[in-house]
This record gives C-alpha cells, structure tokens and sequence, in this order.
C-alpha cells in the first residue's frame, strides 16, 4: 500500500461519497512521526502492544514495548495491519523527536561517574546508624556557613573519588523506585547485624536485591557487641545460596561497628572497588534524564524535588518533564544547601520549578525547548497505561522478547507446603519453557509481595494463602495478576498451559458507565455527534457503546471520536458533557441511553 502525502489524504478525505456508511470505512490515515516507541504506535492504531510486536516478529523484527521504531518501519507494520500511512510534513524549525534517543553514546564522551549505592536491610540492624557515620566522617566539605540537609540523597569523598548514596528508609522505597521504570542503584549493602542474624526483613532485602540484579555487599554491624557471631552470619547467607568471599564465594562482605565507626575506611573502599569493576560511566554532553529520589511540598517554595542525574547534564532554566508534570528548573540545590548552575552525571540535586509533586521513582526528562516538554507531556499521557503481566499472556510475553522467563512469586499457606509447590513447579521447567520464582514463602499476600512482583513484572501464586487488606486494592492498581488454588495440581496444570500459551482467558461484559443523549450535531460527511450527559461511571475511548432507546437495544459500535467540549479525551466522567462519534450510527434521537461496555479479563482463583 503506497505511503500518502498529507495533501493526498486531506484531498480523498473530501472525495468520500456521502453515501457510504461509517461501518465499511477504511482505517483511517496515520501520520507517524519519524521515530515512535512500539507502546505509542499500539495505542495510535488502537491495537494491544502484544499483538503488534508479534507481527514484528513474523516481519521478522525482535521489539519491546519501549523499543524506538524508524519511520520506514513503523510504516510497514502499519500497512500490514491496513492502515493507510502519509509521510510527515517537513519541520524545519524543530527536528527533536519527543521519542528518547537510544543512540549509544560516544567513547569519547564518557567520563567516570560515581557509584550510586542504597543501604538494605532490617529495622534494628544499624542502616541509618551506617549512614550517619559515613555522612559524619565523609560528607565532601562545604564552605564556611554551609549546612548539610537531608534532601534523601547525599555524596561523599574516599581517596579523593565520590559516592552517591540515597537515603531511603527501606527496600520498601528503593522497590517503588523500581516500580516505576527506575533502575536507581548501582551497588546495594545488605545490612546484618552480628549480634542477631538473618530476619525476615533480610531476606524481603535479599529478594528485593536479587530481583534488581545489582551487585551486593554484605555489611556486618554490630561487631564491637559481646555476642557478636560473624560466622553466624555467613553461614545463613550460605543457606540462601549467597557465599562470601571467606566462605569460597564472590560476595564482599565487610565487619564494622558504626556506632564506634570501625570499619568504615573499610566500607568505603571496597564500594570503590565494586564501582571499579562496574566501569561505570557517563556522558554529561547530553540533556539530563534521571530519577526523582522524593519530593515534597513546601509552603514557601512550592513544590521541591530531589532529583538523581543519571546521564547529561541538569542546568538552571533546562525545561523538564516528569510524568505528566513539566516546569523549568528556577533553581537547584545540592546536599550541603548550596545553589548550584548544573550538575552531573550521579550527582543528587534539589529542584525547583516543577508543576506539581512526582512520585520517588518517576523519570525525569529534560526538552530542548517548551514545545517540545510539552508534546513530551501528551505523549507520556497517550502511553501511560500500565502494561500489566497475566498468566494468560505469559508465553506471548516470553516468545516477544518482552521477558526471559515467567517470574512467579510463591505464597502458601505453610512452609512445607512451598516445598511441595516448588517441586512441582520445577518439574516443568525445561529449556524452551523456564520459570524463575522471585520469591516463595509461607503467609499472607501483603502490599509488599505485590510491590515486589510490580518491581519484577511477576504474577503471584498463592496455594491457600489468604489476600490481606490493601493487597487486593493494591494490585489492582498496579496490574497484577494474583491468582489463588486450593487445589497443587489446578495450579500446575495453569501454569503448564501457560508456559506453553494454551491457557485460554475468560472475559466478562463489564458496563463502565451510562449517559444520555441531549442534541445531536451533523458534521457533513463524517456522520452524526451525539451530545451526551453522563449520569453514571464514564465513558472512555476504548469501550463499546450500546445504544438503547425506549429499553431496546438497537446498535452496538466502537467510538470513532469523543471530545470533552472541542478537546478530544481518553474519557468523558460521571456529571460531565461530552460528544461521540460512533462506528456505523448516525440515527440519533434526544433520549437515547448509551452504555459503555467493555471486557474484562476474569481471574481464576
């Protein structure tokens, strides 16, 4: 199918007849931009990501759901699917694509950057103590009257050479980061203290740990106690596949005593040594993108984030975005409460001028101008949907390139029983089909196995296992599948199927909402736009509407358009007006309800 010019479009746009309904019209014409990620080509289309990466694959291309496609691709898949593709118009005043680059930076503008390290572990085990004697000790001096403040993130200098850590309270945090598409740390310290052992907040650090896939330094406090027992220590790690270096394996693990600052020197230099092997580098030739680290809102100053560069560098006046947010950087602080002009590759900074407050986690861009910030704004709104893992599309997920194996995080009822489950579930794993279990224990689903398994793109199993308060909320939320079985062998069987994409999903008619016609509005050729009310729920772009008058049923079809006033919307909600253009209906009458329908996947539990 012959790429159109916008001209030609726009010219047999106007040559439709009049005649011909709305239901036999082609797919309309898509302006695609010269590079555009796979997710926001999907939605452009109004098909489901999995399946335009799997026609990818048959045109023999391997992409992600965040993968960059050129335009001559993104065309091609376009035809594929019977859409007609115009080329661009030329812009010669802006020629930055809102896509970020995926261009592999220089050699040439590399430069060594500082290790950005998060401190794990249990309540009691001494992290904030680590941290203070490090801060107390280390923190890169400031000048005269300057005041180090806690902005959630500080640096300091050992042999001359800096360290980023984050302040966070817990991998609770350094989790939600993850959550949100960041991966943050460089290096993470396990905390345990020698006069205690492994908790179970330990192991929820391990496995939070371990689902990041950094490198890990085991740090033993405590050591100055009378009952202080290393080897103790080391040999529960050994139970958990996690061998120090005393005990033949490649873990680095470092004997300290904060509260007598012992060990500290040590501490620091093997982070160093880690950060070495790491080669950790980065180019601040390039705008800045990072991670908010927190935020909060101040009564003077308005809304305040602390923002960790990863790449580029941040200066005064860059316009950013975050999320949906954007705003120009009034002024930037860093952690001894010093304005500075920019700042670099790892380096924590405060920021001021953004729109609203971000989440810790969130990734920040920075446009090359306020056009462009605000076209990076609406295509963050237009992509936003959460793009959740089901048991169901497990082996698409894997045959697409999206993931590598079918994470699952274990919940039973008692400890033996995960054992039993495990056995199964290890009995069908085989080289084509490989499962890998995130976590597995004995208890309640809680927040925090949802936040894992969000963190890890993971679907949780529970074998009579109760779902505590908030869990279910939660994951509804965040779109995680939990599926619950009473039954071992119900629970393999699904999870067989999956593996080998013949567990088929159940959907059900869901009504999202109800509204009212009041006028109707002829648009010539296009059709009719009926004028509606909503007096329940919303009404979005993706559902189908029934149209029912006097208590019968008389068409059912997809929106076409549906604007909020002149403003085209995602959704229209309960007590708003609105307009809709619906597929194949031009026959409109003052009173007639729509419903808004659409399918919802049901979970088997």
């Amino acid at each position: 199918m012959a790429k159109k010019t916008v001209k030609e479009t726009k010219e047999s746009a106007q040559n439709i007849s009049v005649d011909q309904p709305i239901a036999e019209a082609e797919p309309p014409a898509l302006e695609i931009p010269n590079a555009i990620t796979v997710a926001s080509l999907a939605e452009m289309m109004q098909i489901g990501s999995i399946d335009l990466i799997k026609q990818l694959m048959r045109l023999g291309h391997m992409y992600t759901i965040n993968d960059v496609l050129d335009y001559e691709l993104a065309a091609d898949v376009a035809e594929s699917f019977g859409f007609d593709v115009y080329e661009p118009e030329e812009e010669t005043h802006d020629a930055t694509s809102i896509v970020p680059s995926t261009d592999v930076d220089d050699s040439k503008d590399l430069v060594n950057r500082p290790p950005v390290v998060t401190i794990l572990g249990h309540v009691d085990h001494g992290k904030t103590t680590i941290l203070d004697a490090i801060r107390k000790t280390k923190v890169v001096d400031a000048e005269a009257g300057g005041i180090t403040q806690h902005i959630g993130a500080y640096q300091v200098k050992h042999n001359d050479k800096l360290i980023t850590f984050l302040d966070t309270p817990g991998h609770e945090a350094f989790t939600a980061m993850r959550v949100r598409g960041a991966q943050v740390t460089d290096i993470a310290v396990l905390v345990v203290a020698a006069d205690d052992g492994l908790m179970p907040q330990t192991q929820e650090a391990i496995d939070h740990i371990t689902a990041a896939g950094v490198p890990m330094l085991v740090c033993i406090n405590k050591m100055d106690k009378p009952e202080a027992d290393p080897e103790k220590i080391k040999r529960q790690l050994s139970e958990r596949d996690l061998l120090v270096e005393d005990w033949g394996g490649d873990i680095i693990s470092v004997p300290v005593s904060a509260t007598k600052q012992d060990g500290i020197p040590d501490l620091l230099e093997n982070l160093q040594l880690l950060a070495e092997m790491a080669e950790l580098k980065g180019n601040p030739q390039k705008l800045a993108s990072g991670v908010v680290v927190e935020a909060r809102l101040d009564k003077r100053r308005g809304p305040v984030a602390t923002a960790l560069i990863q790449t580029g560098t941040l200066k005064v006046g860059d316009h950013i975005t975050i999320r949906d947010l954007r705003g120009r950087v009034k002024a930037m602080l860093n952690d001894q409460g010093f304005k500075i002009d920019q700042a670099g590759p790892s380096t924590p900074v405060e920021i001021l001028g953004i729109s609203g407050l971000p989440e810790a986690g969130d990734i920040f861009n920075v446009a090359p101008d306020e056009k462009t910030a605000k076209r990076m704004v609406l295509d963050y709104q237009q992509t936003a949907a959460h793009q959740s893992t089901t048991l169901e599309d497990a082996y698409t997920r894997i045959e697409s390139g999206l993931t590598k194996y079918m994470n699952l995080i274990i919940k039973t009822d008692v400890q033996g029983s995960v054992d039993a489950v495990l056995n199964m579930l290890n009995s069908l794993n085989d080289e084509q089909s490989k499962i890998k279990i995130i976590r597995a224990s004995a208890g309640g689903i809680t927040e925090n196995d949802v936040m894992l398994a969000s963190a890890s793109d993971a679907i949780i199993i529970g074998f009579n296992s109760e779902l505590q308060p908030g869990a279910s909320a939660l994951a509804s939320q965040e779109g995680i599948d939990i599926r619950t079985y009473k039954v071992i062998y119900d629970l393999t069987d699904d999870v067989a199927k999956a593996l080998h994409g013949l567990l088929e999903p159940v959907f059900k008619d869901v009504i999202e909402g109800e509204a009212a016609v009041r006028e109707t509005f002829e648009i010539g050729r296009k059709g009719t736009i009926a004028g509606f009310y909503v007096n329940k729920g919303k009404i979005t772009r993706e559902c189908t509407i029934h149209v029912i008058r006097n208590g019968e049923h008389i068409h059912e079809g997809a929106i076409i358009s549906l604007k909020h006033f002149k403003n085209d919307v995602k959704e229209v909600s309960n007590g708003n007006e609105g307009g809709v253009l619906i597929n194949g209906f031009n026959e409109f009458e003052e009173g007639d309800i729509l419903e808004a329908h659409r399918s919802e996947q049901v979970s088997k539990s």
